[in-house]
């Protein structure tokens, strides 16, 4: 089995569109799983471990922009300047498998597997983030969602590589949680996203539905009665929670049942928007 080391992005996308069938690693700790299980038999892999234009952030002041790299790993987003920039998305990293999982896992690897149990995922929906793709001919950005169209599937074409994230610069609070069979090393069967920007709630919900549920009437009910976060009622976080938990659609499986994660998000829900309150 042939395996390609690209050490830039020009190399990366010009491998890609000579093997379209080429299995694009970006960490490898989903990849290898399925590979173990025998659910997935690569017959090319191009490794993007060594492309150094992947492993770059910034924060731009000027836009109010975050770029982050699709190469970047969790582990740096749990510290310094992201953390600080992006407290939901470090929170989030911090839940991702056991430190040697952070430290290889990407960004590009969880928006490249499109798992709605993604940790990062909700993040991204709640933030409006946009993607960014690039092939031998083109660029272009798409908001995340329009980026995943389904369960472990997206819009990235066949001969493009995910070369990074853009998210706005936090203006408010942010905060991420998630519920699963134990306290770590843990996929979520339910978590959820709450961000404020521009005094506008907003929430996202994963693993309680095909792909990343955004709670657009959520949003639109709580934003409407409370333009002003900070009037938010204790009756209205109780609502609040009602209302995300009635806009998931989970199913059951091996992990938990349907009952147990709309549950879930109305607790994660409500507290997130308590804590929100009370930053």
């Amino acid at each position: 089995m042939p395996v390609f080391i690209p050490h830039t992005i020009a190399e990366t996308v010009a491998l890609i569109s000579e093997h379209p069938e080429a299995t694009i690693l970006s960490g490898g700790t989903d990849v290898m799983v399925e590979v173990n299980f025998n659910h997935r038999h690569p017959t090319t892999v191009i490794s993007l471990k060594h492309v150094a234009e992947l492993n770059t952030w910034e924060i731009n002041p000027a836009t109010s922009e975050i770029f982050i790299g699709s190469g970047v790993p969790y582990a740096e987003m749990e510290k310094n300047q992201l953390h600080a920039a992006l407290p939901a998305l470090s929170a989030a990293a911090r839940t991702v498998g056991s430190p040697q999982i952070r430290a290889v896992g990407t960004l590009g690897g969880n928006l490249g597997t499109c798992s709605p149990a993604g940790d990062s995922l909700p993040v991204l929906a709640a933030l409006d983030a946009k993607i960014h793709l690039q092939s031998s001919s083109s660029t272009r950005i798409v908001s995340f969602e329009e980026f995943m169209i389904g369960p472990k599937r997206n819009s990235r074409k066949i001969d493009e590589v995910i070369t990074g994230v853009t998210l706005p610069f936090s203006n408010g609070w942010q905060g991420y949680s998630k519920v699963g069979v134990r306290n770590a090393m843990v996929i979520s069967v339910a978590s959820a996203c709450v961000a404020v920007q521009d005094n506008r709630v907003r929430i996202a919900l994963g693993s309680v539905g095909p792909t990343i549920i955004r709670c657009t009437e959520t949003e639109s009910w709580l934003n409407t009665e409370f333009p002003d976060p900070s009037s938010i009622t204790t009756s209205a976080i109780e609502e609040f929670g009602h209302r995300a938990a009635a806009e998931a659609r989970p199913i059951d499986d091996h992990r938990s049942t349907a009952e147990y994660r709309r549950h879930a998000i109305g607790v994660l829900a409500k507290r997130l928007l308590q804590r929100s309150l009370h930053s």
